[in-house]
């Protein structure tokens, strides 16, 4: 087996494991719920408008910042269909993650996260 297909082979098997299979679900869920879509529509509103008076320098990138992660905080308490798919996804996202920590390191030789900057590490595994 060549490596693109065993490429393949990954991808697949990446779209089959169940932290995929619950994002998945979790999506449709949300996307399904007016409620969730509703309240998205407003986050994603509040965060032109703090985009918009970040470049108009009404407030600084860490007021926007703090602002926009205080209002996805919100967000998440307000449904729990939203925090479903938010945790399926960080789960997912884990797994990705960790894919590619594995490749990295066979391709670099050094374990995932290393700098080798030991003052910014939380310790060789």
């Amino acid at each position: 087996m060549t490596i693109l297909e065993q490429a393949h082979e990954l991808g697949k098997m990446i779209k089959e494991c169940p932290e995929m299979q619950e994002m998945k679900v979790a999506e449709a869920a949300q996307q399904a719920d007016e409620q969730a879509q509703q309240l998205l529509k407003e986050f994603n509103l509040k965060r032109m408008n703090l985009a918009r008076d970040m470049q108009e320098q009404k407030i600084s990138r860490e007021e926007a910042v703090k602002a926009n992660n205080d209002a996805f905080a919100e967000l998440v308490e307000k449904s729990d269909v939203i925090k479903n798919y938010v945790e399926a996804k960080k789960s997912f996202d884990a797994v990705i993650q960790e894919i590619n920590g594995i490749l990295n390191f066979y391709i670099t030789g050094q374990e995932p996260g290393c700098t080798h900057d030991c003052s910014s590490c939380g310790g060789c595994h």
